[in-house]
C-alpha cells in the first residue's frame, strides 16, 4: 500500500510544478543507506526498481485514532507491506509486484541490529528481515529471492499513509460484496465508497474479510493503489500548485529513502512520466506454490511457485510488460470484467422487483447475452413490494458464483440463503442500471496473472 506514496509523488511532479517547489520537498525526506557494504549484487537490468516497504510505525497517531482504527499497542517494528515497483526504461509503465510478508525466505548471513549477534544464513518469513537487520537486510533478502537489483529504497509508515489519503480528498473504492473485519474495524456494505485516510488504512490492512486472508489483502492493496493513482491524476491536484505542495509534502513527511533518490531523480522521472494514468500501471502478486508451507521453528509460511516466480522476475529484469496488451481504442469498446467462475456455468433465475413491466425479461436477456445460464422464465418478485436495490441470493456453497454474478450487476447486494441450491436468484431493484459484461479470468499454465490499473478502478 505504501507504493502509493512513491508513484503519486512522481505523478504529482509530472504536472509541471517547478524545480524550486520539488527541491523544498526533498528536505522532508529522512535519509538512510540501505546499500552500505553490499556485495555480490544482481546485475542491473533495464528500467528502475524501487523496493517500497510499509512499516507498522504509529508513533504520531493519537490514542483516539488507535482505538478507532484498531491499531493495537506497541508496533512490532516489522514490514507490514513489501512491494517491488519497476519503472520501465521508457518511463511509460509502472509494474507493482506484491511480496507476501509471510513468504518463505532464506535470510543472508548478517548481524542482528538489536542484539548484536552474528547469524548464519537461515530460513525466515520475509517480514523478519526488517526486524533483524533493518532496510539493509531487507534489500539483501529481496535481491537474493528475486534476482532483481534494487536501485532505490523507500519506507513509509501508517501515519503518512492516512494523511496522504486525506490530502488528496479521499479515494473511491467499489466492492461487490460486504467487507467486514472485526480485527481492523472495517465495515463496508457492497457498493461504492469514498474512503478517508483512516478507512483506507482499515481497507488495506484487513486480512479477515474472507478465506483469502493475506492474498485477499494484497489484492485490495493493489486495487486501492490503482484508485489512488486515478484520484491524483484526475482530481485536479496536478493543476493546482498550492494543492500539489500540500499533498506532496504530506506524502513525504515520514518517508525514509536512500541517498540517491532525491530531487533531480524525482524531476527526471516525473518529466518522463507525463500523462501517467491507472492504465499505465500494472499489478501482480508473486505466484504461490504452497500457502501453508511448514518450517520448523517458524510455523506456516507462504512458499512461492519457483518456476512462475522466475518468469515474473525475468520479465522485470528484461523490462517487459506483465499484463496482457491493451487493445487499440477503436477495438476496445466496453471491456468485460474478469471473474473467477465462467458465466456459462452459473444458473440464474431473474425476478422483477420493480413496477416496470417487462424489466425482468430484459435483465434475463442481458445476463444471457453476457454468458449466464438464465432460466428464460422471469417472474414477479414475491410480496408485491418494490425493491430499491438489486439483490443476489445464493446458497453459501456457491459463493464464488455469486460474486461473479454480482460483478455483472454493479451495486447489487449479496445475500446467502442456506438450502437454495445451485440456482442463483436475482431480484431486480429500482437501482438497476444495466448488465456489465463479464468473462472468466484467463489462467495460463506456467504463467503469472497481472492486471492493469484501469481494470480494477471503479467504472
Amino acid at each position: 500500500m505504501r507504493a502509493a506514496t512513491t508513484l503519486s509523488v512522481v505523478v504529482l511532479a509530472a504536472g509541471g510544478i517547478g524545480h524550486a517547489v520539488v527541491t523544498s520537498l526533498d528536505t522532508g525526506i529522512h535519509r538512510i543507506d540501505p546499500f552500505k557494504d553490499m556485495k555480490n549484487r544482481p546485475q542491473a537490468g533495464h528500467g528502475m526498481n524501487v523496493l517500497v516497504v510499509g512499516t507498522d510505525g504509529r508513533d504520531r497517531i493519537s490514542e483516539e485514532e488507535r482505538r478507532k482504527y484498531r491499531l493495537g499497542g506497541a508496533p512490532c517494528h516489522c514490514t507490514d507491506t513489501v512491494m517491488l515497483v519497476h519503472i520501465s526504461e521508457d518511463r511509460g509503465r509502472a509494474s507493482v509486484v506484491s511480496l507476501p510478508r509471510d513468504s518463505y525466505a532464506e535470510m543472508p548471513e548478517h548481524t542482528d541490529l538489536t542484539t548484536g549477534r552474528h547469524h548464519h544464513a537461515h530460513p525466515v518469513k520475509l517480514n523478519a528481515a526488517y526486524a533483524e537487520g533493518g532496510p539493509g537486510l531487507t534489500v539483501r533478502t529481496v535481491e537474493s529471492m528475486t534476482g532483481v537489483k534494487i536501485d532505490h529504497y523507500l519506507e513509509v509508515d501508517f501515519t503518512s499513509f492516512m494523511k496522504t489519503v486525506d490530502a488528496v480528498g479521499g479515494v473511491q473504492i467499489c466492492t461487490t460484496k460486504p467487507l467486514k473485519d472485526s480485527h481492523t474495524g472495517l465495515d463496508l456494505p457492497a457498493g461504492t465508497h469514498e474512503l478517508d485516510g483512516g478507512q483506507a488504512l482499515q481497507y488495506v490492512r484487513s486480512r479477515h474479510v474472507d478465506a483469502a486472508a493475506d492474498i485477499g489483502r494484497i489484492q485490495r492493496q493493489q486495487k486501492f493503489l490503482a484508485a489512488l493513482i486515478d484520484q491524483v491524476t484526475s482530481g485536479g491536484v496536478l493543476l493546482n500548485p498550492v494543492r500539489f505542495r500540500e499533498v506532496a509534502s504530506t506524502m513525504l513527511s515520514s518517508v525514509r529513502a536512500d541517498q540517491g533518490f532525491g530531487t533531480e531523480q524525482m524531476l527526471a522521472l516525473a518529466k518522463a512520466m507525463r500523462g501517467f494514468s491507472p492504465a499505465s500501471s500494472e499489478f501482480v502478486s508473486v505466484p504461490i506454490g504452497d500457502m501453508s508451507f511448514p518450517v520448523k521453528g517458524i510455523g506456516s509460511t507462504v512458499k512461492w511457485d519457483a518456476a512462475k516466480a522466475q518468469k515474473l522476475f525475468q520479465s522485470l529484469r528484461e523490462d517487459r510488460p506483465l499484463a496482457p496488451a491493451r487493445p487499440p481504442a477503436a477495438a476496445r469498446g466496453p471491456q468485460p470484467v474478469d471473474v473467477d467462475v465462467a458465466p456459462r456455468s452459473i444458473r440464474v433465475q431473474v425476478d422483477n422487483g420493480t413496477r416496470t413491466d417487462g424489466l425482468g425479461g430484459r435483465v434475463d436477456e442481458a445476463l444471457r447475452a453476457t454468458g449466464f445460464d438464465t432460466t428464460r422464465a422471469p417472474r414477479t418478485a414475491d410480496g408485491g413490494r418494490e425493491h430499491t436495490r438489486t439483490l443476489v441470493e445464493y446458497d453459501p456453497g456457491w459463493d464464488r458464483s455469486a460474486r461473479s454474478l454480482a460483478a455483472a450487476l454493479p451495486g447489487a447486494e449479496l445475500r446467502p440463503v442456506k438450502g437454495q441450491g445451485a440456482t442463483l436468484r436475482v431480484t431486480v431493484g429500482a437501482d438497476y442500471k444495466g448488465v456489465t459484461p463479464v468473462r472468466e479470468r484467463e489462467r495460463q499454465s506456467g504463467q503469472f496473472e497481472a492486471v492493469r490499473g484501469d481494470q480494477v478502478v471503479c467504472p
